[in-house]
């Protein structure tokens, strides 16, 4: 049976720069492509009777080879290899002792085996086709292979009208899939397929009086982990208690110049230069504003979305690319940012659902999740106006947006619901947007981001933390803000969290009205037959809603209409 593992990295213009030969095993040909990325080993390595290619960065690896004992490869060897003794010797319990970033593809008897690392850094995506099975790291190669025939998955454009990204296995492209993170899939001859969990977060709530001394303890690993070796080190710095805390610790704990970055979009728009300027000023950071105009963000948009796996409705995409570019440009490999806190201790989207569930009367078991989607705020309620008849009917029998996070919002895994709210935001928007839209546009400028607070044994000791001192009464991320309040300014820790105010409707007014009115309302999109286009003209004239949410939810359209024509997908596969 011959199988096409095309683990393929693509330029920003998604040429293919590097393709594997054939390896021949024992159960017949599997071809293994090469990844030539940045400062990632890709293979193929070999452990006993085990092939693997993968892009690998591991953060424990002296750990590991201890663990390993004399089976650990030679010093000096890629990470992969590493990893793949570890599956070799101990299965997956030996893949959950790892941490690190990871997408490994394992030829392991007659099958292929996908393994992702615990939270999604990086991504993995397979799919079935007459000549067998085919993975990537990156969606834009497997589209390439020859032998798939697909288009567009029409339930997953509801999923991301409502989400703004995409929460789980489904992509846009029919028949391709998304390994979850912190999973384990065989893909086996017959065409069928296997999945098992390696690790999930536990609520193992413990009452030691100590908290947040345990978690400044991990944060400070975290953050040497993540820390370059003999080299400065960037911090993308928003000026908000998540990156701030990132910054201050490694100015605190590495022995190279730390380099901060934050962006402006002009003087006329918001900002928080002034937090951030404070925090660099205060922990002794080399620091750099970016200037993002909205021409820029217009002439940028359409390459830098199609850098993406899958789009999501950010409007800081192109932003956080050039801050990219900015920190390879300065000499940098590393760059650490904040990201991870809201999801893993408890951010502003959950205050809500607290108050949905004070006076909930919908006694429906879907109700919570009905409200979970509504507190998005998207584009959900506006789906039966926004899409065609034709669309609305293909969609009927289809499972709905809901599916995608009712498991974790139900007694279970986790029983108090602010922990169900961070299980099921690291699971759906830690993984499907923040990690993978921070890897995608890191990787495209030859940088590797990392973001410590989603780092393993920091998940674990939040979700060990007892919810009253995640959210104390008002106060959001409570017991993070007081694990390093000795680090930073009172006004940084105590501040409440604002977010980046994102001039989204000045730029669809100004610099990017002429695209959004060519492309939403041209001929490729009227054929593809999905936005219904007085809708469409409505929004674009400001009309059917409120100003500062219709330009949000012209963006998500946008954005996909962008994604799909970098793709090349037309159409609903009938």
């Amino acid at each position: 049976m011959s199988r096409w593992c095309a683990f393929q990295a693509t330029d920003p213009a998604g040429h293919v720069r590097a393709v594997g030969a054939e390896l021949r095993t024992r159960q017949g040909p599997h071809a293994l492509g090469l990844l030539d990325g940045p400062g990632v080993a890709a293979g193929p390595f070999t452990a006993g009777a085990l092939t693997a290619v993968g892009e690998v960065t591991l953060f424990n690896t002296a750990e590991l080879r201890t663990t390993l004992g004399p089976a650990a490869p030679p010093p000096g060897s890629p990470d992969g290899l590493v990893l793949l003794h570890l599956y070799e010797r101990f299965g997956l319990p030996g893949i959950a002792a790892a941490d690190g970033m990871f997408a490994l593809a394992v030829i392991d008897g007659p099958d292929l085996v996908l393994i992702r690392d615990h939270v999604g850094a990086r991504t993995l995506f397979h799919a079935h086709a007459a000549a067998g099975w085919a993975a990537s790291t990156s969606l834009r190669a497997l589209r390439r292979w020859p032998a798939l025939r697909t288009g567009l998955h029409l339930p997953a454009v509801r999923t991301f009208l409502t989400f703004a990204y995409l929460p789980g296995r489904e992509t846009l492209l029919h028949g391709v899939h998304e390994v979850l993170p912190g999973r384990c899939v065989r893909l086996h001859p017959d065409g069928t397929s296997s999945e098992e969990t390696y690790w999930e977060p536990e609520e193992l709530i413990d009452d030691r009086p100590d908290h947040a001394f345990a978690l400044r303890a991990l944060l400070e690993q975290a953050v040497t982990r993540r820390l370059p070796v003999g080299e400065p080190v960037a911090v993308l710095l928003s000026g908000g208690i998540d990156s701030s805390l990132v910054t201050a610790l490694a100015a605190e704990l590495h022995d190279h110049p730390v380099r901060t970055y934050s962006i402006s979009f002009g003087d006329t728009a918001p900002n928080e230069l002034g937090y951030s300027g404070l925090v660099a000023a205060h922990c002794g950071t080399e620091h750099r504003v970016l200037t993002v105009p909205g021409a820029t963000v217009a002439a940028r948009l359409a390459d830098t979305i199609g850098l993406l796996d899958s789009p999501v409705g950010d409007p800081l995409t192109v932003p956080n690319a050039m801050l990219a570019e900015a920190v390879a440009a300065d000499g940098a490999t590393v760059a650490l940012n904040g990201e991870g806190g809201d999801p893993v201790f408890g951010g502003p989207k959950n205050l809500p659902m607290l108050v949905f569930e004070l006076f909930r009367s919908d006694p429906a078991p879907d109700a919570r999740a009905r409200a979970y989607i509504d507190s998005y705020r998207k584009c959900h309620a506006d789906l039966p106006a926004l899409l065609t008849p034709g669309t609305l009917a293909a969609l009927e029998s289809a499972p709905g947006p809901a599916g995608h996070v009712a498991p974790y919002l139900r007694q279970g895994r986790m029983s108090t619901l602010l922990n169900q709210l961070l299980h099921v935001n690291l699971r759906t928007k830690g993984a499907h947007h923040i990690l993978t839209k921070v890897e995608r546009l890191t990787a495209a400028s030859g940088i590797e981001g990392r973001a410590p607070l989603f780092d393993r044994a920091v998940i674990d000791r939040a979700f060990a933390t007892p919810p009253a001192l995640k959210l104390a009464g008002t106060s959001e991320k409570w017991i993070l803000k007081e694990s390093v309040r000795d680090l930073l300014p009172a006004t940084i820790v105590d501040r409440p969290k604002s977010g980046m105010r994102v001039p989204v409707q000045q730029w669809l007014d100004g610099p990017l009205r002429d695209l959004g009115h060519d492309l939403l309302l041209s001929r490729a999109a009227r054929d593809r037959g999905l936005f219904r286009q007085e809708t469409v003209r409505g929004w674009l004239r400001g009309e059917g809603a409120l100003l500062p949410r219709q330009g949000g939810k012209l963006w998500l359209v946008l954005s996909l209409e962008l994604w799909l024509r970098s793709f090349d997908v037309g159409g609903p596969v009938g």
